[in-house]
């Protein structure tokens, strides 16, 4: 989600603004909208656009666009004149005074995908709801931000909103087997996660397992929190924006999903990625009639989520039942789509 907010410093000093540029940079943000007598900090990274404020208007940085009004909404009638003003292909961007959340989800349903919808918001707070409202949010959200920390907070707030609801279930395995050397993917990230937190992972996208992190040591390795040894090269996992990827496809700064069964779950950035032959198992569980399995390295540090219990893979046996997520089962470069497939 991050592609689609806007930073907008509201400092005056020029110091501050750059400030809040240099943060919003460090944190992955390329859409600035500065003030229109900032200086832009120079090396600009790649990617970036700039726009300029000037009072109720939004100037590009580039190219001759025409300018495109920020519209106060107060009332109903407000929204309604600003949707019949907006031609098609056009920009809408709004300013809320009062009510902000069932207003842009108006806005959304009435604009039929006509026109672009952009909105200002006046924290980092306000920008997970404006982001996902209707499940789909305004096109941009222009966030205005008065520090750097409150940059740090709008990257928490946005990495949270990203997370998508979970199906959970629970499934009984069927049988834990030798499944010879392979390559298994260990995944370190720049969170530390909790002992039932994981990585949703799986052979078949209709069913992942909840792989949890090695929060918890054994007698001969210390605790690393930041990681979880998660499959083999081939397995799926669920990534924050609800998109899947082969675990072999990793890369640092890929947003994945840690969750923890039935609980919350959040977007964590992925810092590292380990391949490496080791020794390997097939973890089958029942999914009514059908079969549903994840390859896992045989180690005392590797575990499956059961009821929420931590479970090494040694001790993993026929008749445990396993924390998993259903899913669509049709995928198309990772997203979801409608189509018979049958996986095995």
């Amino acid at each position: 989600m991050v592609e689609r907010v806007a930073v907008a410093p509201v400092a005056d000093d020029p110091s501050a603004v750059a400030a809040i540029v240099a943060r919003a940079r460090r944190r992955g943000f390329r859409d600035l909208v500065l003030p229109v007598t900032a200086t832009v900090p120079e090396p600009r990274p790649d990617g970036e656009t700039v726009a300029r404020r000037d009072g109720d208007r939004l100037v590009a940085g580039v190219g001759d666009a025409p300018p495109v009004p920020i519209v106060t909404v107060a009332t109903p009638a407000d929204l309604t004149a600003a949707i019949t003003r907006t031609p098609d292909g056009g920009v809408l961007a709004i300013a809320w005074t009062g009510d902000r959340i069932i207003p842009l989800e108006n806005a959304i349903a009435h604009r039929a995908r006509r026109f672009h919808l952009w909105t200002v918001v006046r924290s980092p707070r306000e920008a997970p709801a404006a982001l996902g409202a209707l499940e789909h949010g305004a096109d941009r959200v222009i966030v205005e931000v008065s520090s750097p920390e409150e940059v740090d907070a709008l990257e928490a707030f946005v990495e949270r909103a990203a997370a998508p609801s979970l199906a959970w279930a629970q499934a009984p395995l069927r049988s834990v087997a030798p499944a010879g050397l392979g390559d298994r993917v260990l995944v370190d990230t720049t969170s530390l996660l909790r002992p039932d937190e994981g990585l949703l992972v799986g052979s078949a996208a209709a069913v992942l397992f909840l792989v949890v992190s090695e929060a918890v040591g054994s007698s001969f390795s210390r605790p690393r929190p930041f990681r979880v040894n998660a499959g083999a090269a081939h397995s799926y996992v669920l990534l924050a924006d609800g998109t899947t990827r082969y675990l072999a496809e990793l890369e640092p700064g890929d947003a994945v999903l840690a969750a923890s069964a039935g609980g919350a779950a959040r977007s964590v950035r992925v810092g590292r990625v380990k391949i490496e032959r080791r020794p390997m198992v097939a973890v089958t569980a029942a999914d009514g009639e059908r079969r549903r399995t994840v390859f896992l390295q045989e180690a005392e540090t590797v575990r499956l989520s059961s009821g929420g219990r931590p479970v090494a893979v040694p001790q993993l046996a026929a008749g445990l039942s396993v924390d998993v997520v259903r899913l669509p089962a049709a995928r198309h470069l990772g997203t979801a789509v409608e189509e018979t497939i049958e996986e095995r």
